[in-house]
């Protein structure tokens, strides 16, 4: 399936990037960790649009401890005080990887086109679809950096991110948002982002064909893994480098017991694989 083809390149050409990156001696020198997580909609360029169901933007978000492990495995090697990866290096290196990634896709016969996209089965008009990407500056978003190239973390800390990110697991539109429906019509409420004050949430309505086409954009593949570790929290040896680095820091586990009466969030609709999702995007 094309789809999956494409989410796998987004998650090892991601993943590679900052891998790359930190193990660079002028960067950071040291292997990092990552847990990735495949979000299908979404993102400022979804705001045009009723956010959600409306747009398919597949991008990765990830949360990279700040450091890593040097090359001997014998110290912990901090990022710089609020600064972790220059984002222009991010971006042009996740760049040629993607588009490298593509075109090898390409030549396995792993991609489908259908409609006007029909002429890019064709090596040649595929690669020169391909060139002008090569040029143009691809972003890498890093949650509320106060400078356009400075990876930072966000103001509220690392309670704030997780909280934020874990919401990411829900599908493309929850039930609550669904206002009716008929064998003609679905209607469900949207926000609109341009409006700063007020009135930001209305409703909209969609062909009931229309609305399934859209939902079904955001259905993974089956047995599609939408999170996954990478580095040191790979799963092979994420107990043994996670009890390795405390020791190192000087910290024991943390357990925070479960609030008093708290009931998990149910999930609604037909829901790949729930947990949590901060950084390269597509």
């Amino acid at each position: 399936m094309a789809n999956k083809a494409v989410y796998d390149l987004l998650f090892r050409a991601s993943a590679e990037t900052v891998m790359t990156l930190a193990a660079d001696p002028r960067r950071l020198g040291a292997r990092v960790g990552m847990t990735s997580v495949l979000h299908t909609w979404g993102s400022a360029s979804c705001r045009r649009h009723a956010s959600g169901v409306t747009t398919h933007h597949p991008h990765i978000h990830m949360i990279v401890p700040g450091g890593g492990l040097s090359p001997d495995a014998t110290r912990w090697v901090p990022c710089r005080p609020g600064f972790f990866l220059h984002v222009r290096v991010l971006s042009r290196l996740f760049r040629r990887l993607f588009i490298e990634g593509l075109l090898a896709l390409h030549r396995a016969g792993a991609l489908s086109f259908f409609g006007d996209m029909a002429r890019l089965a064709d090596a040649g008009a595929f690669a020169a679809w391909l060139a002008p990407f090569r040029k143009s500056e691809w972003v890498v978003i890093v949650p509320q950096a106060r400078l356009r190239h400075d990876a930072k973390p966000p103001f509220g800390g690392p309670e704030a991110v997780l909280a934020c990110l874990s919401r990411t697991h829900r599908v493309a539109i929850s039930n609550s948002r669904l206002v009716g429906a008929d064998a003609g019509t679905v209607a469900f409420r949207w926000k609109v982002h341009r409006i700063k004050q007020g009135g930001r949430q209305q409703v909209m309505r969609l062909a009931t064909g229309a609305f399934i086409r859209r939902f079904l954009l955001h259905v993974l593949p089956d047995g599609f893994h939408r999170i996954r570790h990478y580095g040191l929290l790979a799963s092979a040896g994420r107990k043994a480098n996670i009890a390795k680095v405390r020791a190192m820091l000087g910290q024991s586990p943390t357990i925070v017991p479960p609030e008093a009466g708290a009931e998990p969030v149910p999930l609604t609709l037909r829901e790949p694989c729930p947990w949590l999702a901060a950084a390269p995007c597509a």
